[in-house]
């Protein structure tokens, strides 16, 4: 509704004082709370900037961050870094390969995994293809693979068998005798780490059951209130797609005729199997094929 302005005395100015809102009071902030905002931004940053893997370091900043084990994430930057010199033909590298070499025998699973596919960028190291047929026998899953892959490079079939165990279901084992507490639904995708099972044991004690690998839950043997014996297969874990595809390339180079069966299965596969995992598959029976035929 427009106000009407009539003859009575008041002039425009009074009219517009009437009607207009009150001025709005503007609220400063202090300095102090300025000051700890800045210092929160500058700290999220530096935060991410000193754990960014693509940040590079100064060949100092490797030595001393490649025995900071206090850190794990500094040693990983750091065994980045000498991949990516190796990449590049820098022969400086090769003053870090003690420093790689003891941390491929870490009692630290994440230093040895690394270390293992590392090694795998230079092929004419045979300290580093010494190393890699001992952590092809690893006990952990993820790093025998890691060593399989790189072990490829030196044309090395020492670790064939893990390859071809990629495209099999991979049987978690009961560390402990106990009670199956809860473990998840077939088919549910899972990440290395992922908790799957919990073993109660007596006296109220429960034992944590997490993944060693990426992928997704195959078959549950030892449903809920199931009573397993240690070294009992609790489940099976398919691999995820990118290990599987990984290991077909692998195995294009150095497969034999006892692995086309498991090859075969991924060619075929089924409408779920993804089309670069058929395509793939594909490839590497016909040069396994082609490759027995001609060793004949």
């Amino acid at each position: 509704m427009t106000a009407k302005l009539t003859d009575n005395g008041n002039g425009p100015h009074d009219v517009v004082a009437a009607i207009a809102p009150p001025p709005v009071k503007r609220l400063r902030a202090s300095g102090p709370i300025l000051f700890l905002a800045v210092l929160f931004v500058i700290g999220a940053f530096l935060s991410w900037y000193f754990t960014w893997f693509g940040r590079e370091l100064s060949d100092s900043d490797i030595a001393t961050y490649l025995v900071d084990e206090k850190r794990p994430r500094h040693v990983q930057h750091a065994l980045l870094q000498v991949q990516q010199r190796i990449e590049r033909g820098d022969a400086s590298a090769a003053q870090w390969y003690p420093q790689v070499l003891r941390l491929a025998g870490s009692s630290e699973r994440e230093f040895r995994l690394t270390a293992a596919w590392l090694m795998g960028f230079d092929n004419k190291s045979q300290e580093f293809h010494q190393s890699l047929l001992q952590l092809v026998r690893d006990p952990e899953p993820i790093v025998r693979r890691n060593a399989a892959l790189a072990l490829v490079r030196f044309n090395d079939n020492g670790g064939r068998a893990e390859l071809r165990a990629v495209l099999e279901p991979y049987p978690l084992l009961a560390p402990v005798e106990g009670v199956v507490g809860s473990t998840l639904s077939e088919g549910a995708q899972v990440a290395r780490g992922t908790l799957l099972v919990r073993i109660n044991q007596p006296e109220n004690s429960v034992l944590e059951v997490r993944s060693p690998l990426p992928g997704s839950l195959a078959k549950i043997i030892a449903p809920r209130d199931t009573k397993v014996a240690q070294g009992a297969t609790l489940l099976t874990i398919n691999s995820d797609e990118d290990s599987i595809w990984e290991a077909l390339r692998a195995l294009s180079l150095i497969g034999e005729a006892e692995d086309l069966p498991a090859v075969d299965a991924f060619a075929q596969g089924s409408d779920s199997t993804p089309a670069r995992i058929k395509q793939q598959a594909a490839l590497t029976a016909s040069a396994i094929r082609s490759r027995a035929k001609s060793n004949k």
